[in-house]
């Protein structure tokens, strides 16, 4: 896949190195050319110089072969508007924005944006907004047959109670993550937009429910 990343400091540099060694290919963004000595001379990918949410820095980025596309600049504002460009002018489903005011993450949600805030900061929460799919196994019992793993659900979920999700799909679902807080549902919550649904299941029934969880829920159903 091809990812854009607008912003080379700390975090971007760090995405943008981690990315190209999982085998994507990596443009940067940055205003500031300096920046890029953090990717070092062993990083392949692009650097361009230029305003993130500006359409002829994104186009020369590749935006538009794009799979994903990362907001981490030093600025909110910034972030969220060149993440808006990425998703409603090139159409781009995978993207993420960085922000340092947590408060206006439930805003930034609303706009179909997910959000990483800085102070819950981890790259693996990047990574998983930018290529969401699978499992992502967070922890194992001693014998290997139950795990607790981070699960990508379809869009097609949304809307739809947590009671109906385990029911098709045959998991326990532990918690959720919305908006950068852990919560612990009952079997009448309901799945919103951007939440990271968390599970128990049997490590043998790993790529069944995988499959549930990417397919929505079945047609008929209550």
């Amino acid at each position: 896949m091809h990812i854009v990343i607008m912003g080379c400091g700390r975090v971007g540099s760090a995405l943008a190195q981690t990315l190209e060694q999982q085998g994507h290919t990596v443009a940067v963004v940055d205003q500031d050319p300096t920046a890029f000595r953090r990717l070092g001379s062993g990083f392949g990918g692009r650097r361009v110089t230029g305003v993130g949410y500006d359409q002829d820095t994104l186009r020369e980025a590749g935006i538009e072969e794009a799979g994903a596309f990362a907001a981490v600049s030093s600025g909110d504002n910034s972030n969220i508007i060149a993440a808006r460009v990425a998703r409603e002018m090139f159409g781009i489903e995978n993207v993420a924005a960085r922000i340092y005011d947590p408060r206006r993450a439930e805003v930034y949600q609303r706009l179909g944006i997910p959000t990483v805030a800085t102070v819950r900061w981890t790259a693996d929460q990047m990574l998983r907004r930018l290529l969401p799919s699978g499992a992502e196994p967070l922890w194992r019992d001693p014998t290997g047959g139950v795990q607790l793993a981070e699960v990508h659900a379809s869009t097609m979920w949304v809307g739809q109670r947590i009671s109906r999700l385990q029911e098709e799909t045959g998991v326990r679902v532990a918690f959720l993550t919305r908006l950068g807080e852990a919560i612990l549902p009952t079997s009448q919550t309901v799945l919103q937009e951007g939440d990271l649904v968390h599970v128990m299941m049997r490590t043998d029934d790993v790529e069944k429910v995988e499959a549930s969880f990417a397919e929505g829920p079945e047609e008929g159903g209550h």
